[in-house]
């Protein structure tokens, strides 16, 4: 029997231990698409204990922080809300959510949280309920007291060479320039354009940020389409200004349904006015300002990232509640594989297409977009189009393995850009060690397998190359 996740874990053979250890392990991380904060990054903040890092709370504005694949896990142990997201002591959380662990086998959240106590609080044993209250004084005594855990000791004990925020067009990105500013931070860090409230014209308050969007401009009112695509514009030139790598989109699905430029016009007017759009009003105007975008992107060399496929708020009570990203979201079905061909080829039709990243929440669209990819590559970098790493509920061990296979079989494995942790969580960074174990075995596998030659030069470019470098190359680092 092998031991509980020691230094092989997850490495089955010796060609795989061989890659992880020697060729991937030491790599830095480029985690070129997060939701942590640069103000605490700069601000450098210190926790107080693991249920502030794991849990999190309630901010001052009544949303929460927080990982909410853990509340998940609590929730499906039956634990009572106060205990997740509410006020009950932070040691008591803690415990329940110990408790919650147990029945939690084959979920990668048993691996996760060992992987960050293991990596950053050198603690190496099974987290158990037996043993709960010795890591819970262990790591208060160590976030408290260590200089190695603040938030930006975290990022340096990571090796974190990069980190991509996501940030709304209207952010005055202060705290990217103050962390641009501060010679003692050394991790590059840099904003990532996410327009969504932009783009969503049919979802409540539409109108309302238009107004912030022509604030951020210097306009008091933006009265036309031509205007919103100026604004944005002038944002992302603000952005790359500042360093933006990326940009990224949270898509129900992605539209394509060109219309005349009155069509888009009328559409967005009605919805200034507070009127109800359709479904395919919408997705006239989406279209019209995914495509200016898209040119924009291709402009300024901002790679665009694409997610979709989730299904958002499924629970209306807790939405009434708790408020937007707070574990009550899902994998939804969509149809939208030709309707993304038909946007990159409109862009492409003009030589307007950007670096794109593709990452569908619902694993069924691997093979799909694996195939997708393959019609717009280009020779701007080596994997211009790209399948995007095992997202959200897919970053499991089987899901990350999917992916992978799916991008072997249809494109270019060792071109990939790699992992990304899509987390709140400043500890997450072990998730990077997560994947490579697993790229790695694959990989191993083969090569033990006699599917690809044991050659130590071409499987070191391979491995160090998925690991670091061609993330680094593709975001131009």
């Amino acid at each position: 029997m092998k031991p509980f996740m020691d230094k092989d874990f997850l490495l089955e053979t010796e060609t795989a231990k061989h890659l992880f250890h020697d060729f991937a392990e030491r790599q830095p991380l480029v985690d070129y698409h997060c939701h942590i904060s640069p103000r605490e990054i700069y601000e450098n903040r210190r926790f107080n204990d693991v249920t502030e890092v794991w849990l999190g709370g309630k901010n001052p504005d009544g949303t929460y922080f927080g990982d909410h694949y853990k509340w998940r896990v609590m929730r499906s142990n039956g634990v009572p809300e106060d205990y997740v997201t509410g006020g009950k002591p932070a040691c008591e959380r803690f415990l329940k959510f110990v408790e919650a662990l147990e029945p939690a086998i084959g979920n990668p959240m048993v691996h996760w949280c060992n992987l960050e106590l293991h990596r950053f609080f050198d603690y190496d044993k099974p987290l158990t309920r037996a043993n709960a209250m010795e890591v819970w004084d262990l790591c208060a005594d160590k976030l408290r007291n260590d200089p190695s855990l603040t938030v930006r000791g975290i990022i340096e004990r990571a090796n974190v060479a990069f980190i991509g925020t996501t940030d709304d067009p209207v952010d005055t990105l202060e705290w990217h320039e103050k962390i641009a500013a501060d010679p003692s931070i050394k991790v590059k860090v840099c904003p990532s354009f996410r327009p969504d409230k932009a783009i969503n014209i049919n979802k409540p308050g539409f109108a309302a940020y238009i107004g912030k969007l022509a604030q951020s401009v210097g306009r008091e009112s933006l009265p036309t389409v031509d205007d919103v695509c100026a604004a944005l514009s002038e944002r992302l030139a603000f952005f790359a200004g500042h360093g933006c790598r990326a940009s990224d989109h949270g898509l129900d699905y992605v539209p394509f349904r060109p219309a005349s430029a009155r069509e888009v016009e009328a559409v967005y007017e009605k919805a200034l006015r507070g009127e109800a759009v359709t479904a395919e009003e919408a997705e006239q105007y989406q279209t019209a300002i995914l495509l200016h975008l898209g040119r924009e992107y291709h402009r300024l060399n901002v790679a665009m990232q694409l997610h979709y496929s989730c299904y958002r708020n499924a629970n209306e009570r807790m939405f009434d509640l708790l408020g937007p990203d707070t574990g009550f979201d899902m994998i939804a079905q969509t149809s939208c594989g030709i309707r993304i061909a038909q946007y990159l080829s409109a862009l492409d039709k003009t030589g307007e297409c950007p670096k794109t990243i593709l990452y569908s929440l619902n694993g069924v669209d691997n093979d799909m977009l694996g195939t997708l990819i393959g019609c717009f590559q280009g020779d701007e970098v080596p994997g211009k189009l790209q399948l995007g790493s095992a997202w959200w509920f897919m970053d499991t061990k089987s899901g990350m393995e999917n992916q992978l296979r799916s991008l072997a079989n249809l494109g270019l494995l060792g071109n990939f850009v790699g992992m990304l942790t899509d987390s709140r969580s400043f500890l997450s960074y072990a998730r990077h060690d997560y994947f490579r174990r697993i790229f790695c075995n694959l990989v191993g596998n083969w090569v033990e397998n006699g599917e690809y030659p044991n050659d130590d030069a071409a499987l070191r470019r391979i491995v160090e190359g998925v690991s670091y470098a061609n993330a680094a190359r593709y975001f131009g680092l």
